[in-house]
């Protein structure tokens, strides 16, 4: 996982020219609310396909997105193969395999893999990257330049070794991520041109708990996430006092962010000397939202009119209570929820293939 404020004189000095494709499968291990495999596939930001492994669809979210497939037979072949044929299978097994490792009896355990492309349709620049995660952290990842396999973790070190060994293997990954998966992605920008490229300006809001919370300039409903959202004092951008939110997607496809500025030490007549500045990376004008008090949103009450509001309450019910002559009425609550290479088999899998 910003909001934004407005300001409509938006001069483009280049359109965007970094674009991505991304696969990430995840396999789950404890938690009922979700899939034990599911897939997702996106493009710029935007997810364009989804598979479920244990409801066995595959959805895909656009039209432009299903235009390239129908023309590229093989690469929705090649999705449907990993989410259905042989992905489920050695996810669970790995995930499996790792609670050994790590000695963990039960809990709740994710093992997720996001490889894919960048794609610098200017320079021409592609950049792959193939890695995995085991409960949020870093687990193997490639490196292309080398050839060979990182291991940050010590129970990885054995699979690194195996997989170092198998330079074919390697190989075979360094061609999807540089020549299979930046062919896949061009045809998805041709196609999606006027979707990918779009600028969505945003709306932008300070937000606060209490008098004592940090400030929180919070941007949402962007388009496209290459922006930056920042504090400034004086026209400075602000490294201290300051916690960056990350970018998260809406489920309208836009993108939000915040960044919360301490104002603690900060008296009350400097506060017009911060502003939270929003700018798309290759756009010249910002928009700017000054610190005024009166433009910060609270849902927080007073301790002082917390007790008028209850007294009347009090005096209220009590009039209710006379004129209703003893008749009492009971008002339940509902609670309200919200809303969202190779190893062997018996050791890490028989084989991590490359294939999405």
């Amino acid at each position: 996982m910003r909001t934004l404020m407005l300001l409509l004189l938006f001069c483009h000095v280049s359109s965007p020219v970094k674009h991505s494709l991304r696969y990430i499968n995840t396999a789950t291990s404890g938690l009922s609310d979700l899939p034990e495999f599911f897939s997702t596939a996106m493009v710029d930001g935007n997810l364009v396909a989804y598979c479920d492994n244990s409801k066995k669809i595959i959805e895909l979210k656009h039209d432009w997105v299903k235009k390239v497939l129908e023309n590229d037979p093989a690469q929705l072949e090649d999705y449907n193969w990993g989410c259905f044929k042989w992905l489920p299978f050695f996810f669970n097994d790995t995930i499996n395999i790792l609670k050994q490792r790590f000695n963990q009896s039960g809990g709740v355990h994710i093992l997720q893999r996001m490889n894919g492309c960048e794609w610098d349709d200017e320079t021409g620049e592609v950049v792959g990257y193939y890695q995995y995660a085991y409960d949020g952290e870093d687990f193997l990842s490639v490196d292309l330049k080398t050839e060979t396999w990182i291991a940050p973790k010590p129970q990885a070190f054995n699979t690194k070794l195996r997989w170092d060994a198998d330079k074919a293997e390697i190989n075979k990954i360094q061609n999807f991520l540089t020549v299979i998966y930046p062919e896949w992605l061009k045809k998805f920008v041709a196609s999606g041109r006027s979707s990918l490229l779009r600028t969505e300006l945003p709306s932008v809001s300070l937000l606060q708990k209490t008098p004592s919370s940090p400030v929180s300039c919070h941007a949402t409903g962007f388009y496209p996430d290459r922006a930056s959202l920042v504090w400034r004092k004086d026209g400075e951008e602000l490294h201290e006092e300051v916690d960056h939110g990350e970018i998260l997607p809406n489920l309208d496809g836009t993108f939000q962010m915040r960044v919360d500025l301490n104002l603690s030490s900060v008296t009350p007549e400097d506060w017009t000397r911060y502003d939270c500045v929003f700018q798309f990376s290759d756009v010249k004008k910002e928009i700017i939202t000054k610190l005024e008090k009166d433009r910060i949103r609270t849902n927080w009450v007073k301790p002082s009119d917390m007790i008028v509001l209850v007294t009347a309450a009090v005096v209220v019910l009590a009039l209710i209570l006379i004129g209703a002559a003893g008749f009492i009425v009971y008002k339940k609550k509902k609670a309200i929820r919200p809303p969202s290479s190779p190893d062997n088999s018996a050791e890490f899998s028989e084989q991590l293939n490359p294939e999405t």
